[in-house]
């Protein structure tokens, strides 16, 4: 078992400074590089000190909660869904950004028009093998560019970056992207998840740089 303590203080010792924090803001319209962010060309790696094997024989995802139609995926299931490409930047909150990552996965508007979430939904847990979870409301999952992505560059995602399967929501820190999915939760309320409860802001939009629970 991994011990969290340490990585846990200093990450809510830097919301307590407010470490990497200029106190601006910018338009995503114009504005393509959040405040405070500085451009890489690689894709680091972080996490929570466990990066799980997930096979293909293993991997299963469910999306459940409050929907009309719960459902559960295979990995061959889920490839067999339509599949889409896109390209779009991704933000990590320790302050590095990448332009122009080509994806290919099936689009959350896909997973949610199958699911049919009742009137009451209103936000969405993500659930991972590594325990990990985080939350976003339902209208930040249910947009154009959110994928469940498995290929980034043409080719499978890695097991360090969440493979084979993780979530894609460019418009906000990356840490609500969850890797090695394996469950999507529709829910009436909000459930905030481990970086939430730990120093992090709930909502995490990069261009308002919410980096830090306020």
């Amino acid at each position: 078992m991994v011990d969290l303590s340490k990585l846990i203080s200093t990450k809510q010792a830097w919301a307590k400074a407010g470490r990497l924090l200029t106190g601006k803001s910018a338009d995503p319209e114009t504005d393509r590089l959040p405040p405070g962010q500085r451009l890489v060309k690689d894709w680091p790696v972080l996490d929570l000190g466990v990066q799980p094997e997930i096979t293909p024989e293993k991997f299963s995802l469910d999306v459940n909660g409050a929907v009309e139609r719960p459902l559960h995926f295979t990995l061959a299931q889920l490839m067999a869904l339509p599949q889409e490409e896109s390209v779009s930047d991704m933000h990590c909150v320790t302050a590095w950004s990448r332009y122009d990552n080509a994806w290919r996965g099936v689009s959350a508007r896909t997973l949610l028009e199958l699911a049919k979430p009742l009137p009451a939904a209103r936000h969405v847990i993500f659930h991972a093998h590594d325990g990990y979870t985080t939350n976003v409301r339902l209208d930040q999952f249910d947009q154009p560019d959110v994928f469940l992505v498995h290929q980034w560059e043409g080719q499978p995602i890695d097991r360090r970056h969440g493979g084979p399967v993780r979530v894609l929501i460019p418009r906000l820190y990356l840490w609500k992207s969850a890797k090695w999915v394996n469950r999507i939760e529709l829910a009436s309320s909000d459930r905030p998840g481990f970086w939430e409860r730990n120093g992090y802001n709930n909502n995490a939009d990069p261009w308002l740089e919410e980096r830090y629970d306020d």
